[in-house]
């Protein structure tokens, strides 16, 4: 099953509420948000981390609102680790099975611990990502994402 199928069985499954979209692939978070007539805060980005220090040797996927800007430092906090970079196109791919921009935000993998800032879920009623591909987004109700995500709350932005 690819990264959009499962993600996809995930919602019907449970019921969630929520809208699929087909359109234009771009991995630019203004961009996919004037095509899904959303706004750019909606968007959930999701970013796939190392973390190390401390014994930790851990990947997460870091999920924050689009206009926002990650704070490294506080995802390797997260998890008890010293730093975080971004992983590598091939680390990325193998944990998610999504090139960069088209990870929805929620893990699969058992090696991809999900952190969730909680601005996320405070702003908008509905949230907005790349549904495992570029050309596909995804709508959701928040608290419906909340439910099914199962991720560890933590602020992870600057």
């Amino acid at each position: 099953m690819t990264t959009h199928e499962r993600l996809i069985a995930l919602l019907d499954q449970h019921q969630a509420r929520y809208r699929l979209m087909e359109h234009e692939a771009t991995g630019k978070c203004e961009a996919v948000a004037a095509i899904r007539g959303t706004e750019i805060g909606q968007g959930a980005k999701a970013l796939v981390c190392h973390v190390k220090g401390n014994g930790i040797k851990q990947h997460v996927l870091a999920v924050l609102p689009a206009d926002r800007q990650a704070d490294l430092g506080k995802v390797a906090a997260a998890v008890g680790g010293r730093r975080a970079s971004l992983a590598s196109p091939a680390e990325t791919d193998q944990l998610t099975g999504c090139v960069f921009g088209a990870i929805p935000p929620f893990s699969f993998h058992p090696d991809l611990r999900l952190v969730v800032d909680p601005a996320l879920f405070e702003r908008y009623p509905e949230i907005a990502f790349n549904a495992g591909l570029l050309e596909r987004s995804v709508i959701l109700n928040t608290e419906d994402y909340r439910a099914l995500c199962k991720a560890d709350v933590m602020e992870i932005t600057q």
